[in-house]
């Protein structure tokens, strides 16, 4: 009785899985009820067209589709930073071969100042300390002699200081924006605006005398009561 009982399930489940195998191999118009069809069946969609249901006639009627004349290309949200905000930077400038790269590194050298506006230079340089000690004092250091806690952890080295350095404010902001030996471009961290306002920061702070004093002392003062 017990080996019959046996028998029998083990028929049963021969059964079963032949059953579910056939099926799973049948014909496409027999295809099972897929549950998720948005994941199932992707739609591609176009930020500026007006958004459609994909599985029914009626249109899309989610209300910041509807909101944008049912694009779904949307705005920006809150807090976004947009890449050229100041209007300083052209792409079609970035240097693509080696040779382009050193023309533009030694013409940078003769830049000593910034397309920003002269009369927000003490704010550019108080926004460009608050960057360069997020962004850039870990390798560089705090005081600019290479020495960040990267460097005298032991994990990195050959960051030199900028004391002994034939730096302009135009070389620094091209070497951010392209990077330069084993630093790789920071044009992904800091905006076309805030590149400038680093390098007008590392000019002031660690190459005396590089922006006008009046300035220089104006930020200071300005950096020393926050």
């Amino acid at each position: 009785m017990l080996k019959m009982k046996k028998s029998i399930l083990k028929i049963t489940a021969v059964l079963g899985i032949t059953t579910v195998l056939l099926n799973s191999c049948g014909p496409n118009e027999n295809a099972p009820l897929v549950y998720f069809p948005d994941m199932y069946f992707p739609v591609a969609y176009d930020p500026l067209m007006k958004a459609q249901d994909a599985y029914s006639d009626h249109e899309n009627e989610i209300p910041a589709f509807v909101k944008n004349n049912g694009a779904t290309g949307l705005s920006p949200v809150e807090g976004s930073v947009a890449q050229n905000k100041d209007g300083v930077f052209a792409e079609n400038k970035l240097p693509r071969t080696p040779d382009e790269y050193n023309a533009g590194y030694d013409a940078s050298k003769t830049i000593s100042s910034t397309p920003l506006n002269p009369a927000n230079a003490a704010k550019d340089i108080e926004r460009g300390k608050v960057l360069y000690d997020h962004t850039c004092a870990a390798c560089h250091g705090t005081g600019g002699d290479g020495q960040g806690p990267i460097v005298q952890s032991g994990a990195y080295s050959g960051v030199p200081n900028y004391a002994d350095r034939e730096i302009t404010v135009g070389s620094v902001h091209y070497v951010l924006t392209n990077g330069r030996n084993a630093m790789g471009s920071y044009a992904g961290q800091l905006d076309a605006g805030d590149r400038w306002r680093v390098a007008m920061y590392v000019m002031s702070a660690f190459k005396k005398g590089a922006i006008p004093a009046a300035t220089v002392a104006q930020t200071e003062s300005t950096v020393t009561k926050k």
